[in-house]
């Protein structure tokens, strides 16, 4: 399991104190593919992953800032064999997304309401069907910018929350179904 320790320091008034508040976080993934016959082919639990440096502005911005929030997030697969960097941006994405399944964007992130600090859409997996034989890298998380929904956008001004890459790579075929569950998690160290 990839944890992300964030440190942040805050001056006090009180005499000038200052605190150290460090924070555990993460992404965990859990990728599915099931054939025609829903019979379970391959899964990758909790790849190494990252939540970006653009993410994690997203997050302060948000959550102690006065950034405007982000409402509608999406997921896709990845089919490029690319190492995860924390500077990878909507923009720049360095990764190539998965357009081979019947679906006509990508998919919605949808989670139900966070709970001991963890996020996720477990309930609500996001789930593709294949239309072609391909060979899978990992997944990302997308929101924002003008369009957040559509796959291989890079021009929209959208944020690049978090990517994961699979330990090894995965192949799905035409007819497969694909699923992806995102779970975040953020507490004290």
């Amino acid at each position: 399991m990839n944890e992300a320790k964030i440190g942040a320091e805050f001056s006090g008034s009180v005499m000038g104190e200052k605190m150290l508040m460090q924070l555990l976080g993460g992404t965990f993934w859990d990728f599915e593919c099931f054939d025609k016959d829903g019979r379970l082919k391959w899964q990758q639990l909790n790849r190494p992953n990252i939540i970006t440096t653009q993410g994690l502005n997203y997050l302060w911005d948000i959550g102690l800032g006065a950034g405007t929030q982000i409402t509608a997030w999406f997921v896709n697969a990845v089919e490029t064999n690319t190492t995860a960097a924390i500077t990878m941006t909507y923009a720049v994405p360095v990764f190539t997304e998965w357009d081979g399944f019947t679906q006509a964007a990508r998919i919605a992130f949808v989670p139900a309401a966070s709970a001991g600090g963890v996020i996720t859409n477990s309930a609500s997996k996001a789930v593709f069907t294949s239309a072609e034989a391909k060979t899978l890298y990992g997944g990302a998380l997308f929101g924002g910018g003008t369009d957040a929904d559509t796959w291989k956008d890079t021009a929209g001004g959208g944020t690049l929350f978090c990517y994961s890459k699979f330990a090894a790579s995965e192949d799905v075929e035409n007819g497969d179904t694909f699923k992806i569950t995102c779970s975040g998690t953020l507490t004290n160290a």
